[in-house]
């Protein structure tokens, strides 16, 4: 049987975890996390890679984010289609590896591959088909599983802006340069040039989503749902004590 996993990362292409979540994942491995990273193609075919050079650079990625688990699906990239046999696929590895949390790329991206959204779709689906009973002949006999929570992964890039019901946002700035180099093992996708834009890109939407939460970096997840908060008065002067957001009365200066 697998060992179980924390909280699995899903997407449809190799370098989608790594541009959007790389840091989260770093930082949850940091503290003790078991992750899992999911590929559901394998990114090809592209103007300038190969599999053989996109599992390569996938492998070295992983490998510095230091995750538990890295899997592709094999579905088919520029054709990845929210269906039945999609949702199994994914589903399958969820009642494998039964994370308590799965967390999936958010929304429309007419500017960039129609994959993105079908993932959303294709994720969301299997969170749910992950705990149906009496089906299991369809997740290769792996038994239901419960994901307690779904994250969404926003990007800068969707067609619309998103309203959620809560946003929280993850503190990366100690795994920063983790998350930069991972994304630079995609040579195939980015030389010197376009890696130099990416990254300016990269570094300042990270800026700005942590910089609101008094972070150096950080990156921004939405949930489906309002999150319950037992002792709103604890949970806020911690948050307090942790971070100085540019929103929040700023500490007085030191005499």
């Amino acid at each position: 049987m697998a060992q179980t996993l924390d909280i699995v990362f899903a997407m449809p292409h190799p370098d989608d975890l790594e541009i959007t979540c790389g840091g989260t994942i770093a930082k949850l491995v940091k503290l003790g996390h078991r992750v899992g990273m999911v590929h559901l193609t394998d990114g090809e075919p592209t103007p300038r890679g190969t599999p053989e050079t996109r599992a390569k650079e996938l492998a070295a990625a992983a490998e510095i984010l230091g995750v538990a688990h890295v899997e592709v699906l094999g579905l088919p990239n520029r054709e990845l289609m929210d269906g039945p046999e999609a949702r199994y696929r994914v589903a399958t590895v969820l009642r494998r590896y039964r994370p308590k949390i799965v967390v999936g790329m958010w929304g429309r991206t007419p500017g960039a591959s129609p994959d993105h959204y079908q993932a959303h779709l294709i994720v969301e689906a299997a969170r749910f088909y992950s705990q149906l009973t009496k089906w299991d002949d369809r997740f290769d006999n792996t038994t239901p599983h419960r994901i307690d929570w779904h994250w969404y992964r926003p990007t800068g890039f969707t067609a619309e802006p998103g309203i959620f019901h809560s946003t929280f946002v993850v503190d990366i700035s100690d795994v920063y340069e983790q998350k930069l180099a991972a994304i630079a093992c995609y040579e195939s996708q980015f030389n010197e040039a376009r890696l130099e834009r990416v990254l300016h890109r990269i570094r300042a939407h990270d800026a700005e989503d942590g910089g609101r939460a008094g972070f150096e970096y950080g990156e921004l997840f939405a949930l489906p749902h309002p999150v319950g908060i037992h002792d709103p008065v604890k949970h806020f002067t911690e948050l307090r004590r942790n971070a100085t957001s540019a929103y929040a009365p700023q500490k007085p200066a030191e005499e």
